[in-house]
C-alpha cells in the first residue's frame, strides 16, 4: 500500500517515527539548557572552588581541613547521637530540618546545623572564651551578608572560631574579614543539595 505520494505506507510511518523521535530528543535538550540557565543565574550548586581558601586562612593564623562525606542520611530527633569525623561536624546523617538562618544567642543542635551544610550554608560558632568585641565582629560580618549563614556560639570551641561548610572546616583565634570573606564566597550555596543563594533567606 502506498501514500498519495506514491511513498511506501511502511516508509511513511517509519519516518514519522524517526520524526517523533527527534522532536523528543530536541524538547529534552532545551528543557536541559532551561535548567542550567537557571542554576547559573541564581547561583544555585556547582562545584565548589576551594583556590585560595587555604593560603586566606594560613595568613589569618587559622588552621583549614577538609574532611571525608560521612553521607546524608536524616534522623528523627535533634538528640540523635552521630559520631562526626570533625567537631564541629561537616557532614554525615542529621535532623531532618535545618536551622532557619539567622544569627543565635545560644548554641544549636549540631546534628540539625549539618543539614544547614547540605543545603549550602556556611556555620560560624564561637567558642566560650571568644571577647565580646569578636562577637560583635562575626555579628556585623553576618549581617552584611547573611544569606546563607548560620551565627550561634558553641562553648566547648572555648578560644576559637570554627566556620564549616560542607566537609571543610576552618578555626581561628580570631576575626579576620578577607579570611572569613574567602571562605564564605568559596563554599556558601555549593552544598551537595543545589539551593540557590535567594532560598537561604535570613528567617527561612
Amino acid at each position: 500500500m502506498r501514500t498519495r505520494k506514491g511513498v511506501p505506507l511502511e516508509q511513511a510511518l517509519a519516518r514519522r517515527r524517526l520524526y517523533a523521535l527527534a522532536g523528543l530528543a530536541a524538547s529534552g535538550l532545551v528543557a536541559l539548557a532551561i535548567v542550567l540557565v537557571l542554576l547559573t543565574r541564581t547561583g544555585g550548586g556547582g562545584r565548589a572552588d576551594d583556590t585560595g581558601v587555604a593560603t586566606a586562612l594560613a595568613a589569618a593564623g587559622c588552621t583549614y581541613s577538609t574532611f571525608p562525606d560521612q553521607g546524608r542520611n536524616h534522623v528523627d530527633s535533634l538528640d540523635a547521637k552521630v559520631d562526626y569525623n570533625s567537631l564541629p561536624p561537616t557532614s554525615g546523617p542529621h535532623y531532618f530540618r535545618p536551622a532557619p538562618w539567622n544569627p543565635y544567642d545560644g548554641p544549636l543542635p549540631q546534628v540539625q546545623l549539618v543539614h544547614n551544610l547540605e543545603h549550602g550554608g556556611i556555620v560560624v560558632q564561637y567558642g566560650s572564651k571568644v571577647p565580646a568585641t569578636t562577637v560583635d565582629e562575626l555579628t556585623s560580618f553576618d549581617q552584611q551578608d547573611p544569606n546563607g549563614i548560620v551565627l550561634a556560639p558553641l562553648p566547648r570551641l572555648k578560644g576559637k572560631i570554627a566556620l564549616t561548610a560542607w566537609t571543610h572546616l576552618a578555626e581561628c583565634s580570631r576575626f579576620n574579614e578577607k579570611a572569613f570573606t574567602t571562605f564564605r564566597d568559596a563554599f556558601r550555596a555549593k552544598g551537595p543539595e543545589p539551593f540557590p543563594l535567594s532560598a537561604l533567606k535570613p528567617g527561612t
